[in-house]
């Protein structure tokens, strides 16, 4: 009589799901990964956004709440994005048709249509590019990620929220600003800073400021160059 196979002992741990590789993370100023893949407004590529900017951003699934509301803050705030020349672009690594039921629910059921484009993305690969997979994710829901891309295509800030946290649109659009403000009058912003407010100089050993002021630390008035908004 053949013989049996050994039985698993009870003990044994159960197998745990494979994990998806690890994916890198970008480093700011860092050419972002191109990329082209199918959307809800159709074909969708990287190159489409040069010479402006844009706020890349992940979510874990469709029909998700948390989700839900992120989506429905940014539609509510496109028009503010819009007018720092910045485009917004949704991922997920769930089906186009997924995006579209879910789009069309929202719509529905919350009065609010969305006016930028989903990717899908079911194999990871942009995902994984960007850096929004964790190493320690056994799927793909740790994806809350946020990659900031200025008009030459390079990265300048990234941000990443576990499942459970909703990310803070205002927030996101402070740091647009802020980076465009950096950018054109070679300042610096202070903590919790808002456009319209002092900047901060670079550190000089020449007293600029007030009495009292260190040289490492000036706020000064915000240069005119800083003031502008994108043509």
């Amino acid at each position: 009589m053949a013989s049996q196979p050994n039985p698993i002992p009870a003990n044994d741990p159960p197998a745990r799901p494979e994990r998806p590789p690890a994916s890198r993370t970008l480093g700011l100023h860092e050419p972002a990964p191109a990329f082209r893949a199918r959307s809800t407004q159709g074909d969708v590529a990287l190159a489409d956004y040069r010479g402006r900017w844009l706020l890349l951003f992940a979510h874990p699934a469709d029909f998700t709440p948390v989700c839900t509301t992120e989506l429905i803050a940014l539609a509510r705030a496109a028009d503010r994005f819009a007018a720092l020349d910045c485009a917004l672009l949704g991922l997920s690594v769930d089906s186009l048709f997924a995006h579209v039921a879910w789009l069309r629910s929202i719509e529905a059921d919350f009065g609010v249509a969305i006016p930028f484009p989903l990717l899908e993305d079911p194999s990871m690969a942009i995902a994984r590019a960007f850096g929004m997979i964790h190493p320690n994710a056994a799927d793909a829901a740790t994806v809350r990620a946020v990659v900031v891309i200025d008009p030459a295509g390079l990265i300048r800030a990234t941000t990443c929220y576990p499942v459970e946290v909703g990310r803070n649109v205002e927030e996101l659009l402070r740091l647009v600003a802020a980076l465009q403000t950096a950018d054109r009058g070679g300042v610096a912003t202070p903590e919790a800073w808002r456009p319209g407010e002092p900047v901060l100089a670079a550190p000089g050993l020449e007293r600029a400021g007030g009495e009292g002021t260190p040289w490492y630390c000036r706020a000064i008035p915000m240069p005119a160059a800083a003031a502008e908004r994108p043509a």
